[in-house]
């Protein structure tokens, strides 16, 4: 499953490719992929919609629309796929999303590297062979996002509050810092790594972390994230 720095490079390699550009059409192929809303609704809400940005929030991706969000959770074997013209389906494509640049009259001014006069029809492919996957389409991504931890690479994260955090637990180590409303982002890879760096026992108690751990704990997790993000992560390569 992709962890923070893998879902981070997805939507830096996806942003060129989609913001500034019209959803003019969707094909929903599998309708379980859609957690909310239903199916016929997303169709009809989604279709218009502008992507203004290209975000993420923990392990899942968010795309901004106009006056709604994408959410996007690739799960164990979602993979985003960018095409260009029409194209068709593949045998595990669940959700395709067809794009152009909008109207003269809808467009703001484009983003770097963009041409706004680049017409041609931006396919976003949803290809998920486990069926794992799943997609919203709302208006406030709290209602998926709320009862996340924070992020590990914002201001928000700082060492004495990990420190306090961890001691409001008892809970082993590893265990704690997987726990998405604990911390959001970290998977199996980037854990093991920062505990390494961090020189922990994934199994020690976190009541029993030191400050001084904790500010290890703390610059270690960051270190792996920053670069596992400037590596594109750890297992990109599904990222056409």
């Amino acid at each position: 499953m992709p962890e923070l720095p893998e879902v981070e490079t997805i939507a830096r390699t996806l942003g060129p490719d989609l913001i500034g550009k019209m959803i003019v059409e969707a094909e929903v192929r599998w309708p379980r992929t859609i957690a909310e809303p239903s199916v016929r609704k997303f169709k009809e809400q989604i279709k218009g919609q502008i992507v203004r940005r290209v975000g993420r929030r923990a392990k899942l991706l968010n795309l901004e629309l106009s006056s709604l969000n994408l959410l996007i959770h690739l799960r164990m074997s979602g993979d985003l796929q960018i095409k260009h013209g029409m194209s068709r389906p593949e045998k595990h494509d669940r959700l395709i999303l067809r794009l152009a640049a909008p109207p003269a009259r809808m467009r703001s001014a484009p983003a770097a590297g963009q041409s706004a006069a680049d017409d041609a029809i931006t396919t976003l492919v949803f290809n998920d062979t486990r069926k794992f996957g799943r997609i919203w389409l709302m208006a406030d991504i709290r209602e998926v996002t709320g009862k996340l931890g924070p992020e590990p690479l914002s201001a928000d994260f700082t060492p004495k509050g990990l420190y306090h955090a961890l001691h409001g637990h008892r809970r082993q180590l590893k265990p704690l810092l997987l726990d998405q409303t604990f911390l959001a982002g970290l998977g199996n890879i980037y854990t093991d790594e920062a505990l390494h760096m961090a020189r922990l026992h994934p199994l020690v108690s976190s009541g029993s972390v030191t400050l001084r751990q904790a500010a290890r704990l703390h610059a270690a997790i960051t270190t792996i994230l920053q670069e596992g993000i400037r590596r594109n992560g750890s297992s990109i390569d599904w990222v056409y």
